[in-house]
């Protein structure tokens, strides 16, 4: 061999031998690394064109590196970000999904109600007429105690309906008594005898039920459907710690300063990070799921007996009904309440008797179907739910799937498919360490992140707290009772909302919803033959004590 060549390998030599172990010649150009670290916004003034020692990295490995102090910090915040970023965007299906059906829901019961009183006002306006309109406010406020009921407010809805059909008792006492005058406390004296006489027949007993429940099941459900959107808009928005952010800059830019950018990491080494940083996280899953549980009960029962469209949509026709009871049992009631109460002062003398207005001889005439809204927000209440059970069954064991969430991403690993060319958080090769197991108190040892298992995040313990509170109040309204408003009477009544029935264990209650409340149109006829009835015997006492009545309010 000529010893010319012999001058140029031995220096050759010399300098392989003095480059860091698993370095090739290649790697000691920054220029790839610069390229990458411009293309994310960073100014290339702080980047060497070619590797330098690494003593000054607090992170990554102290080798031979393109990354400087300066970059070192940058791309640690910069893995802050995207890290929030990820499990923002990673979460967002979960959060969408609580936002919309909660605004749709919401604006389907809003609508639902709107339509309830406008149906019961028309209806009652072309039946009874001018005595309607000046009574009217007995059945506003029944609606306003609903919606109040519904936004939260501190109603009572068993004592509200009371009184309710108290206060329209006191009314139409007076209408069909109008040749007598009634004190306050006779009026009261009337009220008291309300449950012994009946004068509305079974309605008021039947609709207390179904009101009742019905709207404690969707009071319910939209405040756990609030509840998830909100648990679900701030466990999104995370806080890492700092063990955390020291871990992701490790695994998503340490590969810059080896010279190494464009290789992503492995995707167990991904999963032990995730796991490190989301371990509170993953601890909110188990009471998560009880109340995604306990939602997915009470929209069975939006479905099935506690269905507020099947009661509000002919609650006119059913107070009507109740209206024409006391009409027709008004001699009888009427009697009753004289023996039981005294007999009542004569009013002023009324003036000459007038005919009956024609509105009030007129047949009741119940809507057609296409003028009666049959839905509400473009939507029934079945379809509704049916949609809202199957995206909260697609949101169980969301938190603790996060981590797998955000290691399929390609962006962010090299995938399972690509085991041996992806970044193990020291080189270019195979990452080794087991998977831990979800949760907090498993990080133990997490050879990747330093999880501090004794400290649980106060935040998420917050948010879990919130779910348990929530999923009792979705148990309480599963079973028909509220959690504000306990019943306490004699359980075996059957009525209000704490008579304890579960299922369909008590049917005779929940014959009223299955049977009567769907079959609008029939209640309809029915009401139509009682009010033409009612309408051809005008001579009757009762019906010309409302005659009279009318006249004396009219003058």
């Amino acid at each position: 061999m000529p010893s010319w060549i012999g001058a140029v390998i031995l220096p050759l030599s010399g300098l392989l031998l003095a480059l860091p172990a698993g370095a090739d010649v290649k790697a000691r150009s920054c220029g790839e690394v610069r390229q990458a670290y411009g293309a994310k916004g960073f100014s290339l003034a702080d980047i060497p064109y070619q590797e330098i020692a690494g003593e000054h990295l607090r992170i990554c490995p102290q080798e031979y590196t393109c990354c400087t102090t300066e970059m070192e910090d940058k791309l640690s915040q910069q893995s802050k970000l995207e890290f929030e970023n990820l499990v923002e965007e990673t979460s967002h299906f979960v959060r969408n999904t609580f936002v919309s059906r909660h605004k749709k829901f919401d604006e389907f019961f809003r609508e639902l109600l709107e339509n309830a009183e406008k149906s019961l006002n028309d209806m009652f306006v072309r039946t009874y007429g001018m005595l309607y309109m000046q009574n009217s406010e007995v059945f506003q406020d029944l609606f306003t105690e609903l919606k109040r009921y519904y936004t939260g407010g501190n109603v009572n809805l068993e004592e509200m309906l009371n009184d309710f059909w108290a206060r329209l008792l006191e009314r139409m006492f007076q209408l069909i008594n109008p040749q007598y005058h009634f004190s306050e406390d006779y009026l009261e004296c009337v009220s008291k005898y309300t449950d012994q006489l009946k004068p509305f027949g079974d309605v008021p007993r039947k609709l207390k039920i179904q009101v009742t429940r019905a709207f404690i099941a969707a009071r319910t459900f939209v405040q756990g459907l609030t509840v998830g959107r909100e648990v679900a808009n701030r466990v999104s928005k995370v806080s890492p710690t700092p063990g955390c952010i020291r871990a992701l800059m490790k695994m998503l830019y340490c590969p810059y300063c080896r010279g190494l950018p464009s290789v992503r990491p492995c995707n167990n080494y991904c999963l032990n990070v995730m796991k490190g940083c989301l371990a509170n996280q993953a601890d909110l899953d188990t009471e998560w799921n009880l109340f995604i549980d306990a939602m997915l009960l009470v929209a069975e029962r939006l479905e099935g007996p506690f269905n507020i469209e099947s009661v509000m949509d002919p609650i006119d026709v059913k107070i009507s009904e109740a209206i024409m009871n006391m009409q027709e049992n008004s001699m009888q009631v009427s009697a009753k309440v004289f023996q039981g109460c005294g007999q009542p002062k004569p009013a002023p003398a009324l003036r000459s008797a007038r005919s009956a207005p024609e509105n009030f001889n007129t047949r009741f005439r119940p809507y057609n179907p296409e003028e009666r809204p049959t839905t509400a927000a473009g939507t029934s209440l079945d379809r509704l739910v049916t949609d809202i059970k199957e995206k909260l069954k697609l949101s169980k064991k969301v938190w603790s799937s996060l981590p797998y969430a955000i290691c399929k991403d390609e962006s962010v690993t090299a995938g399972t498919s690509n085991e041996e060319e992806c970044w193990n958080g020291h080189s270019k090769a195979r990452y080794l360490p087991e998977i831990m197991n979800d949760g907090l108190t498993n990080q133990i040892n997490n050879p990747e992140v330093d999880v501090d298992i004794t400290r649980p995040d106060t935040f998420i313990r917050q948010q879990i707290m919130a779910l348990r509170v929530m999923t009792n109040k979705l148990k309480n309204a599963y079973n028909g009772n509220d959690v504000n408003f306990q019943d306490t009477s004699d359980e075996s009544s059957g009525s209000g909302s704490g008579s304890g029935c579960m299922d369909d264990v008590c049917p005779t209650e929940f014959e009223f919803v299955t049977t009567e409340a769907p079959a609008v149109d029939s209640d309809r006829r029915e009401v139509d033959s009682s009010a033409g009835q009612l309408s051809s015997s005008l001579l009757s006492w009762s019906l010309l004590g409302v005659v009279l009545a009318l006249q004396r309010l009219c003058r």
